[in-house]
């Protein structure tokens, strides 16, 4: 499991899952503003590609909590509870 937070823009906890699509920023907004609005979604690809999970919460004043919780062999990653 790896869990990264981060002190950035505030973003409503029901917009916290929109950074995981491509080319998306806070809020839903699809315009460049500090990078190009790839790093999660590539970060959500990886991880499903391997049988993982990955989730993005809000935190409050600000940034998000992302975790990403990864099988330790590809025999887990077929298991219910994962």
């Amino acid at each position: 499991m790896l869990r990264i937070s981060n002190t950035g823009r505030e973003i409503p906890p029901d917009e916290a899952q929109t950074p995981l699509e491509r080319f998306v920023h806070g809020q839903g907004t699809r315009v460049r503003t500090d990078g190009l609005g790839l790093g999660l979604s590539i970060v959500r690809t990886v991880t499903l590609a391997h049988g993982g999970r990955i989730s993005v919460t809000a935190r409050p004043g600000g940034g998000l909590d992302v975790t990403v919780d990864l099988p330790r062999s590809p025999a887990e990653a077929d298991q219910p509870d994962r």
